[in-house]
């Protein structure tokens, strides 16, 4: 039977360059994800054919253009499961979806001594928004951390949500660095069990896992296009109906009002009460073709391949003694961190990409996590429905290489 990948990897063009002499080896898709041709083409039909500004013109283009972006919203309730079209609310990415609930839920519900809990998986997008309100309202910011192998501290987690006044819980569904899987699913049931509310961070859960948001039940859910295959600069807000009329609007502009006087004005309902100005019309009809692009697949095909694939990279990588695998060994979607100490991450993620294997190297955007885990920096790996097992031949091949290059 023909793997996934021989059927998926054509349709991706920038996958047939070569970085010098050698081929392109991508694995750094935890950050962006590479694009389908029907996505490109998609795009470019709209600007080709279709492009005006929606909901602000009786001529022909500006229908076409509406029914485009309403379409898409159409689409990404479907690819959730949310209850209403008008719970999905296009930002431009994961961080501004999460800055959208912070400086509007959160500026009208905090006040001083709720407590917000995050986990040191987060994403500093999930981090620093907080921070802010918490400077701002006074709220706390309380950390449930990780166990030694990279894992959620649940008992800890728990612990927090049933002894302190926990207002929001805010946290990742998949860590970007380790792709540790957390067990969100019951926090959002206890954290409403104890009258808080639930926001995930999806943006690494999405391109790897079906997401039913009534299934499980949380109150807002973020995640971004261009990890699933789409066009970088739209993401996706999901917030219960009740919550999102209750709201402030972001920002202010036009589209977003009901009336304007020189004296007030009243916003209109959501979903349009938060998407001021411009939409993203063409990144809209992206997301939408990448939609139809993963449903074709299909998820079960997805996982298959992309389980596969960790448990072979994760035992090639073992087989490197020089190398430290960051994280726990199951319950891992995605990606995988690494150090090859004394080799410097940068050092060693350098050396690859100049041998066409492009991997990312740093903090990943997760200061308290390498922290906790005692590391200044790693080397991370991350997967595609477009990668092979021979892509990873090859990256453990190169990272030998460049461990003999700088400790020899």
């Amino acid at each position: 039977m023909p793997q996934i990948s021989d059927e998926i990897r054509p349709q991706f063009p920038i996958l047939s360059q070569n970085i010098g002499e050698n081929p392109l080896i991508y694995l750094d898709n935890a950050a962006t994800a590479q694009k389908p041709k029907c996505v490109i083409d998609a795009i470019s039909e709209f600007y080709e054919k279709d492009n005006a500004n929606a909901h602000r013109g009786m001529h022909p283009l500006a229908e076409r253009a509406t029914k485009v972006y309403e379409a898409a919203r159409d689409s990404v309730q479907g690819f959730i499961n949310a209850h209403s079209r008008r719970e999905i609310v296009f930002t431009r990415n994961t961080t501004e979806s999460i800055n959208l609930v912070a400086r509007t839920w959160g500026e009208e519900n905090l006040k001083k001594g709720d407590t917000v809990l995050l986990s040191l998986l987060e994403h500093h997008s999930d981090i620093v928004p907080w921070l802010q309100l918490k400077e701002r309202k006074g709220a706390n910011v309380r950390w449930a951390g990780v166990k030694k192998d990279g894992s959620l501290d649940m008992d800890e987690a728990e612990k927090i949500i049933r002894e302190e006044s926990v207002k929001l819980m805010c946290i990742t569904c998949v860590s970007n660095v380790l792709g540790t899987r957390t067990d969100f699913e019951s926090l959002t049931k206890l954290v409403h069990e104890h009258g808080g509310i639930a926001l995930l961070d999806a943006a690494q859960l999405a391109p790897h896992s079906q997401i039913d948001v009534q299934k499980i039940g949380c109150d807002f859910l973020a995640f971004s296009a261009h990890k699933i295959y789409g066009p970088l600069g739209i993401g996706v807000l999901y917030g219960k109906e009740e919550l999102l009329k209750n709201m402030p609007p972001y920002l202010g502009g036009g589209m977003m009002i009901e009336e304007v006087s020189e004296d007030c004005f009243t916003a209109t309902d959501p979903p349009e009460k938060f998407e001021a100005g411009t939409q993203p019309i063409a990144e809209a009809r992206g997301l939408h073709a990448t939609i139809d692009f993963i449903e074709e697949i299909g998820w079960e095909r997805i996982q298959r391949h992309e389980s596969e694939l960790m448990d072979y990279a994760l035992r090639k990588l073992s087989e490197l003694k020089f190398v430290k695998i960051l994280g726990p060994n199951e319950n891992r979607l995605g990606c995988i961190a690494l150090v090859t100490e004394p080799v410097h991450p940068h050092d060693l993620t350098e050396y690859c990409g100049r041998k066409g294997v492009c991997m990312r190297a740093g903090l990943h955007c997760a200061q308290p996590l390498h922290k906790a885990l005692g590391f200044n920096a790693s080397t991370r790996m991350s997967f595609g429905i477009y990668n092979t097992k021979e892509d990873i031949d090859r990256a453990c091949n190169v990272i030998k290489e460049a461990y003999k290059f700088f400790t020899d």
